[in-house]
């Protein structure tokens, strides 16, 4: 059987200030096709292009990727504020109606940085416009300056609940993570399950309770590197693995027909 398709969510992006783009870090697809054994298919974010039906019946998962656009605060019910930064009402318009579809069908995803926050707002969730202005939190943005490598660098750990999902799939209940991200969960969504949190308390990872496929989403970045990393292999080992039970069973009922 062919290799099974996830679809990379892509961002918009302005090249040169006036050339319009939809794309996604080549380092998303590196871990899709590297550690998924996926191909990896960048979406065109935009309902213009794009149906959540199509992108269903297209990819076998999705990769809900980070991007500097964040979700529109009208989406969780509160009015917009310099603080709240850039937006892509395109992207919402596809990627929260599409978490929705995906955990009642059962189809996967992994939510990443945005993707993360796109999840918890899909399922009612609400968000902090900017984390480091809260009392006792820590600041979880990239750092300015610097290559890549220092900005990708490990720099906080991320503690798991006991016997949880994360607990069982990296085999500690405590890991060090990359941290590059502004906003963060204010409020969890129905059904969210906050299974990982950083030392100052910001939820890391999460999971959609009692959702037939694959749901796990984190704050940090783990394509970076994701072939070597001991954290991120693992994860999306386990995503490329959901993703292809999916295609085979799509498979199966195809043969059936």
């Amino acid at each position: 059987m062919a290799r099974p398709v996830v679809g990379i969510i892509g961002n918009h992006y302005l090249i040169n200030d006036e050339y319009p783009t939809h794309a996604g870090g080549t380092m998303n697809s590196e871990a899709v096709a590297e550690v998924c054994d996926a191909v990896p298919m960048v979406v065109p974010t935009d309902p213009r292009f794009v149906s959540v039906q199509d992108l269903m019946e297209v990819c076998d998962g999705f990769l809900l990727t980070g991007g500097r656009p964040n979700v529109h605060p009208e989406e969780y019910g509160e009015a917009a504020t310099e603080a709240h930064g850039q937006f892509d009402r395109a992207r919402d318009a596809i990627t929260l109606p599409l978490v929705r579809a995906l955990v009642e069908r059962g189809q996967p995803f992994l939510g990443v940085c945005r993707g993360f926050q796109e999840v918890n707002v899909a399922m009612g969730g609400t968000l902090y416009p900017e984390i480091r202005d809260l009392p006792g939190r820590s600041n979880h943005r990239m750092p300015p300056d610097g290559t890549l490598e220092e900005k990708f660098a490990l720099r906080h750990t991320v503690t798991f609940t006991e016997g949880g999902p994360f607990h069982r799939l990296f085999g500690a209940r405590e890991v060090m993570t990359n941290t590059l991200h502004g906003q963060g969960i204010k409020d969890p969504g129905k059904r969210i399950v906050i299974d990982g949190h950083a030392p100052d308390g910001t939820p890391e990872a999460i999971y959609v309770e009692g959702a037939p496929g694959f749901t796990m989403s984190v704050q940090w970045h783990p394509e970076y590197r994701a072939a070597r990393d001991p954290v991120s292999r693992p994860l999306f080992e386990a995503f490329g693995d959901a993703v292809r039970n999916w295609a085979s069973g799509r498979h199966a009922v195809l043969k059936r027909a």
